[in-house]
């Protein structure tokens, strides 16, 4: 079982100092966040992709990259790539060189996210939504497989004899998680290629997420993945811990209530009781976090909210020091006893490099060292230098 943290990015008021940090500041305190996780032992570390205010992170994979750099053991991520905007050639290029710059500690959960004005800022339409994201990750799957690729769709031009470049680390792919808030569409398309499924699992209640994982497991299954108990999920949640519950609530909640996405809305109880949302002290955050496995079967992979709202960063560090400290290796131990002799353990590059490769060493590709590819050995240029003379035979 993986533990960690993710951040949507936000930059919001703090309603009790009244004080709105500058990005500078917010990208600053998200390195210090991240460091802290792997500090206190935490598995994984997740950053959204957002590209309009109040948001900073429009570039994860150059956040990601310098984070590698910076650590030593933490799993890198993605709360959101958006699939939907960003061209499916480029996701390939830029988390295979991320894949390599992480020696392998690296992943991504795929998205198509919920700002509708960021789809016409790069050409693209938000009623074709979901048929985008399914397309272009058949594309992305593809690029990352094979060496060599012959494309064409409905949302891109097409592609003829190419190749994506890094090739992937040990040529085993990045693992993918596909994010979903309330889509089927996307639970099944995880299910098809047999990658993890991550529910949201933040603003709706359990039941609303039940559906939606029991069905990704049964179609895991249904495509010969694996029984249901081996198929890969992950969750969301929100956690405010303090000492005691009393000192929990009356700390969170001037941030619960002015909180951009929920606040004005149901009480900090109310919405307590009806989401994952935990507000209290360890022992009540670790029992309502082990409620999930009752609720979603094993998972492999469980990542915490807690630096939204406008929270300073020394308050998060210091929730890091009670969730990495008192409240995680509770977790970790009880989820163990309880999991299913068949629950798969969360996915790293070097178990997925050991079930392809076994004890054999992984491929590598190589640059051929006198013309052509890096794979097939041809010109990268006699196609083009052959179209050129058919159109310009006086060249």
């Amino acid at each position: 079982m993986q533990f960690g943290i993710f951040s949507v990015s936000d930059i919001t008021r703090d309603p009790v100092s009244g004080e709105t940090p500058s990005e500078a500041e917010r990208i600053d305190a998200i390195v210090q966040i991240a460091l802290k996780a792997e500090e206190v032992g935490l598995d994984v570390f997740a950053i959204g992709e957002h590209h309009n205010p109040p948001f900073f992170s429009s570039a994860p994979t150059t956040l990601l990259a310098y984070l590698a750099a910076a650590t030593r053991t933490l799993i890198l991520s993605t709360a959101t790539t958006l699939i939907t905007t960003n061209d499916p050639v480029r996701i390939a290029e830029e988390y295979a060189m991320l894949q390599h710059l992480a020696k392998g500690r690296m992943d991504l959960m795929l998205g198509r996210g919920n700002t509708a004005p960021v789809y016409p800022w790069f050409g693209r339409d938000i009623g074709q939504g979901l048929p985008l994201a399914l397309e272009s990750y058949n594309l992305l799957h593809r690029l990352w497989r094979e060496d060599v690729v012959d494309w064409q769709g409905k949302f891109r031009t097409p592609l003829q004899g190419f190749t994506s470049v890094p090739r992937p680390l040990d040529d085993v792919p990045p693992f993918v998680w596909h994010g979903s808030i309330r889509t089927p569409e996307i639970a099944e398309q995880a299910a098809y290629y047999g990658d993890g499924f991550f529910a949201n699992n933040i603003f709706w209640p359990k039941e609303h997420y039940i559906r939606l994982i029991r069905f990704y497991r049964q179609r895991f299954e249904h495509y010969g993945h694996g029984s249901q108990q081996q198929a890969i999920v992950g969750l969301g949640g929100q956690a405010y811990i303090a000492r005691n519950s009393q000192d929990a609530k009356r700390a969170f909640r001037p941030y619960f209530d002015e909180a951009p996405v929920y606040g004005h809305g149901p009480s900090l109880e109310d919405f307590a009781e009806l989401t994952p949302l935990s507000v209290g002290s360890p022992a009540e955050v670790i029992d309502k976090t082990l409620t999930f496995r009752e609720h979603f079967g094993d998972y492999q992979r469980q990542l915490f909210l807690i630096d939204h709202a406008g929270l300073p960063l020394t308050t998060v560090l210091d929730q890091l020091d009670l969730l990495g400290g008192e409240v995680v290796p509770v977790l970790r131990k009880e989820t163990e006893a309880r999991r299913d002799p068949q629950a798969p353990d969360g996915p790293t590059h070097a178990s997925r490099v050991r079930a392809k490769y076994g004890d054999l060493a992984p491929r590598q590709p190589r640059p051929n060292a006198n013309r052509g590819d890096n794979v097939t050995g041809g010109s990268p240029y006699s196609d083009t230098a052959a179209d050129l003379s058919a159109q310009y035979p006086e060249l």
